[in-house]
């Protein structure tokens, strides 16, 4: 049976690229039954009834997946931020970032609107945490050519939040996009969110790129798969220190002899990040361990 990549999922429909053309495909039956939901991302079998029509006979196995918002076997994850209306809370990145490099995803951390604001702090925290952090502007044109280089011949989705500037900076690494730009409210501080579903764009050689709904969409549920104790090995920062605390046990949070906190204060870990995964600890610490493994 052909093979082809799943592209967008919409009112009940499966859209699947194959031999360079894209194909409507309804799921069988059996994938309700057995609660595996076809996934944009997805590589798949299908049978083909029609020219342009068919359905879904197979989910071939992913590397990873999400499901909110819904994708699977991404290679990046574009986390967009800016220090212009509507600033970035840096434990929105952290919190996503965590979700992505627990489910096998590598992360990009992007700093967006720097023709109005450099964006210092943001590209200082994520630059000297250990993740490929770019500053871009979709008005300018900086930092374009960079990301995309990064996310060439690779699978990547791109999340922020409302109004800092997602569709323009797609259309600037493509214009085919023709994504639907919103307007940023200057008395709200927020933009009008104007993607609706989960979709890749085919920019050729490989290279897929899915504009999600936001941050709002990885939702916190996503967290409670994550054990307490294994929080520590999201943070690429803490590495260095992990295995050097007075006490094997150690979570970091305010124990004496404790390597992470010592980096903290001689300024190895940057303040922010630290709060970050001490607010992320108390999240996951609430989940009982029969609420992981009923997940």
């Amino acid at each position: 049976m052909p093979e082809g990549l799943i592209i967008k999922a919409l009112a009940g429909f499966y859209y699947v690229r194959c031999g360079g053309e894209t194909v409507a495909c309804r799921a069988r039956g059996r994938f309700r039954l057995d609660g595996t939901s076809p996934l944009v991302g997805d590589r798949v079998e299908l049978a083909l009834t029609e020219p342009g029509s068919g359905y879904i006979t197979e989910v071939l196995p992913r590397k990873n997946f999400f499901i909110r918002p819904a994708a699977a076997n991404l290679d990046y994850l574009v986390i967009m931020c800016a220090n212009v209306n509507p600033v970035t809370a840096p434990f929105l990145v952290d919190r996503v970032a965590v979700i992505a490099r627990r489910a096998g995803v590598g992360v990009i951390v992007c700093v967006n609107k720097c023709d109005l604001d450099p964006g210092d702090g943001l590209f200082e925290i994520y630059s000297k945490s250990g993740f490929e952090t770019v500053r871009t502007s979709a008005r300018t044109g900086q930092g374009v050519p960079e990301l995309k280089k990064l996310i060439d011949g690779k699978v990547s989705a791109f999340t922020g939040n409302s109004g800092v500037g997602k569709s323009s900076l797609l259309n600037a690494i493509d214009p085919r996009f023709d994504a639907a730009v919103g307007e940023v409210s200057d008395k709200l501080g927020r933009g009008r969110h104007t993607t609706r579903h989960v979709e890749l764009f085919d920019l050729g050689g490989g290279t897929y790129i899915a504009d999600t709904p936001g941050f709002a969409s990885f939702d916190l549920t996503q967290m409670s798969p994550v054990k307490k104790e294994e929080l520590q090995y999201a943070f690429p920062d803490f590495e260095p220190f992990l295995g050097r605390c007075r006490f094997d046990d150690c979570a970091h949070l305010r124990e004496p002899g404790c390597a992470v906190l010592e980096a903290v204060r001689a300024g190895e870990i940057l303040p922010s990040r630290h709060e970050s995964y001490v607010r992320l600890y108390e999240i996951v610490s609430q989940f009982k361990d029969w609420e992981k493994k009923s997940q």
